[in-house]
């Protein structure tokens, strides 16, 4: 049984970061407003979020539970990487899409540049003295990026919405427009975006930026929490974009959802590129509800009928207990097992790019 320091330790830690992973209990409720803030819909009472049908909402008791059962695998303190130059934008109706680290990326097209989830910080955390600290530093620096155009920020939690680097991004002398699901404006204006960069947007709408380029907020099985607000008050979602002739579709964060990524094929279409999470998926009792695991990934891909997909969400934060190596190798073990190409769903080292 682990010492009550070490026991102390990792409650502390948990507090401070695992807003991130969706699983701290909810910030002290206050006097709900008398009128809905948001559309009633499938996912939505007016004043809140949810997952449609069965919706999980960890307790503490539950990472009390994790924390002192958990028998994470041992991740390298650092891991060194050389990554190629970044590849120019394309000039054809080419996607060029490279992975930066965990759930960043990204996506070059003679349309605009787009980022997804944008993370630079050395922790995914809301201070930067504990939390989780980067293993590897981002497969491009931030001063050698080209400009952004697009942000595709999928929902609030650390790990996805760094305020250091958005922060960063607004700026810039002409920020990037930042597309959002419904309720995270307040956090754009916070750090510092006009109104007029931040685009808001229900599962299912979608936004044109110019002809034959748009970008539409799609579902996703997640839930929303930052230790300053309360909790499922934002929503979460995925980002079906066309730019250039091609289409890409970014999950987000989500667990694995037995009619939502059929919906998402129906309404959307088949992507050309699919941008999957396959990490942080351990233990599955707890991880299950908000996370998929490869195998999962997989499904997706196959699902929403991606040409190729491309693993993220893993091997630059240790955030859950599984090994730094695990979600590749359990995604090319899940990819065999579907009996599909290698090439189809693929990983790569931070700063690798693959072009469709």
């Amino acid at each position: 049984m682990p010492s009550l320091r070490f026991t102390r330790r990792r409650f502390l830690r948990s507090l401070l970061w695992t807003g991130g992973l969706g699983l701290t209990a909810s910030a002290a409720t206050s006097t709900m407003p008398s009128r809905p803030r948001f559309p009633r819909s499938d996912h939505s009472d007016g004043f809140k979020f949810f997952n449609p049908g069965k919706h999980i909402n960890r307790s503490w008791w539950d990472v009390l539970k994790w924390r002192r059962t958990s028998t994470p695998q041992p991740w390298p303190k650092r891991v060194e990487i050389d990554p190629p130059p970044l590849p120019d934008a394309p000039l054809d109706g080419t996607i060029t899409t490279t992975w930066i680290n965990h759930a960043t990326v990204l996506v070059q097209t003679r349309h605009a540049n787009i980022l997804t989830d944008p993370v630079f910080s050395e922790r995914p955390s809301p201070v930067q003295w504990a939390g989780p600290q980067r293993v590897h530093e981002p497969g491009v620096a931030m001063e050698d990026l080209p400009d952004i155009h697009v942000i595709l920020l999928s929902h609030d939690h650390y790990d996805h919405c760094d305020a250091p680097t958005l922060k960063h991004f607004a700026r810039q002398p002409e920020p990037p427009a930042v597309a959002v699901p419904l309720g995270n404006s307040d956090l754009l204006l916070k750090f510092g975006f006009a109104p007029e960069r931040i685009i808001e947007l229900d599962w299912w709408e979608a936004h044109e930026f110019a002809p034959g380029f748009y970008v539409r907020a799609t579902p996703a099985r997640h839930w929303s929490n930052r230790l300053s607000g309360k909790r499922n008050h934002r929503l979460w979602s995925g980002f079906f974009v066309q730019a250039a002739g091609r289409t890409f579709y970014y999950a987000g964060d989500t667990a694995w959802d037995d009619q939502m990524f059929a919906q998402i094929h129906e309404q959307c279409g088949e992507p050309d590129l699919a941008i999957v999470p396959i990490g942080a998926y351990e233990p599955r009792w707890f991880m299950a509800a908000q996370h998929c695991n490869p195998a999962e990934a997989v499904r997706i891909h196959q699902t929403v009928g991606a040409m190729k997909s491309l693993g993220v969400h893993w091997g630059t934060f240790q955030l859950t207990d599984e090994g730094r190596e695990d979600p590749p190798n359990d995604l090319a073990a899940a990819v065999s097992a579907a009996d599909l190409d290698p090439d189809e769903f693929v990983t790569l080292d931070p700063g690798g790019s693959v072009t469709v």
